[in-house]
This record gives C-alpha cells, sequence and structure tokens, in this order.
C-alpha cells in the first residue's frame, strides 16, 4: 500500500497496531505526537489517512476527538476495537530489581499502579508517548530505565519484555477510528453509522428522534453530548448505530433530517466488534 497513514505516538505504539490490522503490516507511516498534529497532516495532505483513538472502556470517550473529527469535517471510513495489554520492557539483561525509573503515557503508568506497588523502588515518571520511550531506551542504550508499552514495541526495538501483562484490568479495550478529508464515492458492506444532531429544548425531543431511530431498526451503540461552544445549555448528540438494511438506514437519514436542528453523517462504515 503506497498510502500514508498519521497515527498518534510513534512506530510501535497502539496506533501503529492498529494501522496494520487495518492495512496490513507494510504501511507507511506518519507519526504524530497528538491529535492535533495528526488532524493538520490530513488537512495538508502528508497523510492519507488517518488512525484515532476514540473510546476505551476504562478511560470512556476520548472527547476533544470528537470535536477534532467533526470541526474539521473529517469522515469516518473504518473502525478497529484492539484489546490493550501492557508490557514491561528494557535493555537486555536486566531484571525488574534491575529497574529504578518506568517511562510511560500518564494513562498507561495509571492503568498500572498496582502493580508497581510491590516494587516500591521504581519511580513512575510521566512521559508522552508508551513506543517513544522504548525507542529511546533502546537508541541511548539506557540502564535502569524501563518502558510500559505494546508488545510490538519490543520487537521493533529490541527490547526484553521482563513482565507481560502488568495492567490491573485485564479486559481493557479501546476502539480506534480511521478517518479522512474525503467523503467516500460509494459505501459497500456497510452496516455502522457515526452521526451527530443537534435539537430543541421541546420536551421528548430527544426520545422522539431516538424512537425513530428504534423504528427503523437501528441499533443504538453509543450516544456522546457535547455542550455547543457559542450557545450556552445547548448540546450536539454524537450517535453511533447498527443496521443490517442500508434502505433502513436511509429512510432512518430522511426522518432525523426533518426532525434534528442540524443533522450530519461523520462516516458510514463496516462494524468493526468481531
Amino acid at each position: 500500500m503506497n498510502k500514508i497513514i498519521a497515527i498518534q505516538g510513534a512506530q510501535g505504539s497502539n496506533h501503529h497496531k492498529v494501522a496494520c490490522d487495518f492495512y496490513g503490516e507494510s504501511v507507511k507511516l506518519k507519526e504524530c505526537m497528538s491529535f492535533d498534529a495528526l488532524v493538520h497532516c490530513l488537512l495538508d495532505k502528508s497523510a492519507d489517512f488517518g488512525v484515532m483513538a476514540l473510546e476505551n472502556t476504562i478511560a470512556g470517550s476520548i472527547i476533544p476527538n470528537y470535536a477534532l473529527i467533526d470541526n474539521h469535517n473529517l469522515h469516518i471510513i473504518g473502525e478497529e476495537y484492539l484489546n490493550i495489554h501492557h508490557h514491561l520492557m528494557a535493555l537486555k539483561g536486566q531484571s525488574i530489581q534491575d529497574i529504578k525509573e518506568v517511562w510511560s503515557h500518564p494513562m498507561a503508568l495509571l492503568q498500572c499502579k498496582e502493580f508497581f506497588r510491590k516494587y516500591p523502588h521504581i519511580k513512575l515518571v510521566e512521559d508522552v508517548d508508551t513506543a517513544d520511550v522504548a525507542k529511546r531506551i533502546s537508541k541511548d542504550n539506557l540502564i535502569g530505565i524501563a518502558a510500559i508499552a505494546p508488545k510490538i514495541a519490543a520487537e521493533i526495538f529490541e527490547l526484553v519484555i521482563i513482565e507481560d501483562d502488568i495492567q490491573t484490568i485485564k479486559d481493557n479495550s479501546t476502539r480506534f477510528v480511521i478517518v479522512q478529508t474525503k467523503q467516500p464515492q460509494a459505501y459497500l458492506e456497510v452496516n455502522k453509522a457515526s452521526i451527530k444532531f443537534q435539537l430543541s429544548h421541546k420536551r421528548g425531543s430527544l426520545a422522539a428522534i431516538l424512537n425513530a431511530m428504534s423504528d427503523c431498526k437501528m441499533n443504538l451503540t453509543k450516544i456522546q453530548s457535547l455542550p455547543v461552544i457559542d450557545t450556552p445549555w445547548k448540546y450536539s448528540f454524537f450517535v453511533d448505530v447498527t443496521f443490517e438494511d442500508f434502505k433502513e438506514y436511509q429512510k432512518a437519514y430522511s426522518l432525523i433530517e426533518i426532525m434534528a436542528e442540524e443533522f450530519k453523517v461523520l462516516g458510514i462504515y463496516k462494524n468493526g466488534r468481531k
């Protein structure tokens, strides 16, 4: 594949793993240290597609990313669900007793906090990206420093995994979406849609629109509200629905377009849940 995929984080990160799962192992990456930078790469056409985490079973919705997709008119063309595994890795020849500091993303440190209670001699240090830490340990030959990162990072940067699966909650999954700036010309094998709408403050307006979706055999899988910045106490609703018949989706689209004050389709794509 000759297309360039923008990811948040570095090679060896979970975003890299998702890009490989979605597009294949030979992807060309554009590494971005923030989601804002990722979106900028899409807008200036230095990348063709982007991989963005959108929600996690522990941390919940990544609300700023909903706003980024909406504000920059990005189109969701696919999704992937990834079980998150945190591994402790360092240079070869070391055990956990040799480790003085562990560097990683704040969320990874938080999700592994219980594990480190057994090792009070280890200092936990917040860093920008899990895989980038692994890269620096390898490049700079950092003895006594370990990273919490995905297994793919250990493979790429030739580190040894000292401890596997050190996360406190073992069933931890993140939903990622694949985005691009262009609207797809055709929809093939689609059965899920992400939409956004605003409603009036009339009593029952949200219930009415949800009932309309149900009548069209839409299965609501996610609803997230975000405040409308310039209008106090007004909210946009971001909704994910699955469907079996595209004609039923089109019927729901026609009804919501009439019922909502503002209506926008963020993407129509194939459900990533296996």
